[in-house]
Parts: structure tokens; sequence; C-alpha cells
């Protein structure tokens, strides 16, 4: 049982912090270094931001990363999704596969009530600072 977050995940959180401000374009090259990766491993951290629609990506001189306005309102748990994919995937926690829920495991109970719990703090959770501030 897993119950941390994929590096990734962080990554892609702080790439959001940092770029702090919507339509404000930061080089790939600097905000790899403001969130401690490589030039390299970045687009594949900020991919499932840019398919949100959180985050647009410039090509060439003068190209880099900025925030969208679509950005706005984007919650911890809007990123964990996006990076990580659904965690609301009726998984057994025990068996590691779909849950049978005419079978369910003894942890079912327990788990899906830590579960409602860890979701919604994290849906209460801005990703992205309000006011533009960076964290």
């Amino acid at each position: 049982m897993n119950l941390g977050l994929q590096r990734k995940t962080d990554l892609a959180l702080r790439a959001l912090r940092s770029l702090g401000v919507p339509g404000v374009r930061i080089s790939g090259a600097a905000l790899s270094s403001s969130i401690g990766t490589t030039t390299s491993f970045l687009p594949q951290v900020v991919a499932p931001l840019i398919e949100k629609g959180w985050v647009t990506s410039d090509r060439g001189p003068g190209g880099g990363y900025s925030l969208s306005e679509g950005s706005a309102g984007v919650s911890l748990f809007d990123v964990v999704e996006a990076v990580e994919g659904p965690s609301v995937d009726g998984r057994c926690v025990l068996r590691n596969q779909p849950c049978p829920g005419d079978n369910a495991c003894e942890a079912h109970a327990v788990w899906t009530q830590a579960r409602d719990v860890v979701i919604d703090g994290l849906r209460g959770v801005p990703a992205i600072p309000t006011g533009g501030e960076k964290k």
C-alpha cells in the first residue's frame, strides 16, 4: 500500500507555484532550476499541467512556460489526479485490484472513509497561492 505521492507530483506543484502569475513566461532552464529537476525531465513534469490547460508552453527563443488564466482555483487534489491519475478508482487497498463489492476485504470500510477524508482535505488546498505570490 502506497500512501505517498510521486516525486513528479511534487515537482508539478512546485512548477505551478514557481510560475506564480498568469501570463508571466519563465524559460525551461529557469523553471527546472527553480523546482529542482533537469531540463530533460521538465517536459514530463509539466505535460499533465499543459494538458489540463493550467500551463502554456511556447517553443523557441523567448519561449518558456507560463500559467494560463485557467489555472485559477486549481486544488492540490486536481494536480494529484492530473499527474497520478484518478484516485477514486475503487481499487482494493489490500489486494491491489478492483474492489469486489460483494466480497470486500477487511480494510474496505476504514480505507474508504480514510480515502474520502484525504480527498476532501486535498480539495481544500489551493495548488497556487492566491494573489499570485510564490511559495
